[in-house]
């Protein structure tokens, strides 16, 4: 975060320190791990782990075991999709984490992937004006087909529109967009059951449908909450980290893994097209530890 030192950083100063006792050194780097938003449950559990596997603080060892620690279990999400059938990708995530811009990233990824397949995008976020405009200019941009209504229309039948558009033209990949209002949960829960419910019906065994949730690397363990309400919702397949760069905090794909099994797919680190990578356990561990 601006303003504050990064994660590595501080942590090598608490080795600098020296003269602490054991007790002492991992409450502080239990304090270190919780302010880097793994929360406090997944903290415990891995500061107790490292009681166990490390009997002395050297440097080195203790940051080779903390990593050690930090990547098991953190393998990329596969969505698996088909280019030999349709695909509904489902986009969801509270309003402002980036997630219209990510839906485009996404699009643009899949047109390099799979160039002779036909693409569609769904302006399923229809409770804001700025939404359907915004993935409409994307839309332009790319290229690509888009199904849309005014503000206020229903969302499932957007997507109910573009399912079907998709099916007659035989095009293979369908994105949707959703609202991400969090002001009133229940009707965000109702409207996302009622989308799902639609593609379920639509596509049945003949098509790939997927959920993806669009979570603020900035916004720490708020995006643990979203994603429990989501997974709750529809089902999450994978997870994309919007907003993140090597100063970002981001240590809540670690408890997302931990606690919720939901595995991160990719990363988003700036607003361009290509600003859209694959998510590497490595080197997502080696930036949060980095000084």
């Amino acid at each position: 975060m601006a303003g504050k030192k990064r994660f590595g950083a501080r942590l090598r100063e608490l080795f600098s320190l020296g003269g602490k006792e054991e007790d002492d050194f991992y409450e502080e780097l239990e304090d270190l791990l919780i302010e880097a938003d793994l929360g406090a449950s997944v903290t415990v559990e891995l500061v107790d782990q490292l009681r166990v596997s490390r009997r002395s603080r050297d440097r080195e060892g203790i940051l080779q075991g903390l990593r050690e620690l930090l990547l098991e279990g953190l393998a990329p999400a596969e969505l698996d999709l088909d280019p030999q059938r349709l695909n509904v990708v489902l986009f969801l995530g509270v309003n402002g984490v980036g997630k219209t811009t990510n839906l485009a990233k996404f699009a643009h990824w899949y047109q390099r992937e799979w160039p002779q397949t036909g693409m569609l995008l769904a302006a399923g976020d229809t409770f804001r004006a700025a939404a359907v405009e915004q993935l409409s200019l994307h839309a332009e941009r790319l290229g690509v087909r888009i199904v849309r209504q005014g503000t206020g229309s229903d969302a499932g039948a957007v997507i109910h529109d573009a399912i079907t558009s998709a099916q007659s033209r035989g095009e293979r990949l369908v994105l949707a967009d959703t609202a991400g209002r969090m002001h009133n949960r229940a009707d965000l829960v109702r409207e996302l059951e009622k989308i799902h419910g639609i593609i379920r019906k639509l596509t049945g065994d003949e098509a790939v449908y997927r959920k993806v949730l669009v979570i603020d690397g900035t916004t720490g363990q708020n995006a643990l909450r979203q994603a429990e309400l989501f997974h709750e919702a529809v089902g999450v397949d994978a997870v994309l980290l919007s907003k993140y760069d090597s100063a970002a905090r981001g240590g809540v794909l670690v408890p997302l893994q931990r606690s919720l099994g939901l595995r991160c797919g990719w990363v988003g680190t700036g607003e361009t097209y290509q600003d859209l990578h694959r998510f590497s356990p490595d080197a997502y561990v080696d930036d949060l530890l980095a000084p």
